[in-house]
């Protein structure tokens, strides 16, 4: 159906009808719940700081012993909260925190291949999202301490790592 013909179909609907069809989407589909409970009543302080907490237990476990080191747990957050449409500037530091915190992980433990290809995925995400909502001031430390140190430590990718931080200029 397209956006016409939904917005014709809906404009000949009598308040009532459209207040039943949604609080029967907001019954049926959890996304819609989700975004009408984020909508009314944001919380996002709230909702990054279980981001975060969560992105940091995948590298530093609290109930398990061994560490599963998920880039995926973090990329699944920023896309969430990209879609909610919260504050950007906090999806970016949710971004800067989830490199920071692997590149913790990576100085304590001895990392396979694909971590670095990874962690240049989520590095190439973020610059190119900091840099289109025009908010790099507020993230170029954070930025440039990240990338030194994957310079500083011989991260494999260095010069896609050097390319992905050019986008910047």
């Amino acid at each position: 159906m397209s956006k016409r013909a939904l917005k014709t179909y809906l404009s000949g609907l009598k308040k009532k009808e459209l207040e039943g069809q949604i609080m029967e989407l907001y019954d049926k589909f959890p996304s819609v719940k989700t975004y009408y409970d984020f909508a009314f009543n944001p919380k996002e302080d709230k909702l990054i700081q279980e981001a975060r907490t969560k992105i940091s237990n995948e590298y530093f476990p609290v109930k398990r012993k061994r560490p599963k080191a998920r880039r995926s747990v973090a990329q699944k957050y920023i896309k969430h909260f990209i879609k909610l449409g919260v504050d950007s500037a906090m999806v970016a530091d949710l971004m800067c925190f989830n490199l920071e915190i692997a590149q913790s992980f990576s100085m304590e433990r001895n990392v396979p291949d694909a971590f670095y290809k990874s962690m240049l995925n989520s590095f190439s995400e973020m610059t190119t999202f900091i840099s289109q909502h025009g908010i790099l001031e507020e993230f170029k430390e954070r930025i440039i301490t990240i990338y030194n140190h994957t310079q500083a430590k011989n991260w494999l990718y260095g010069e896609e790592f050097s390319k992905a931080l050019d986008i910047l200029d």
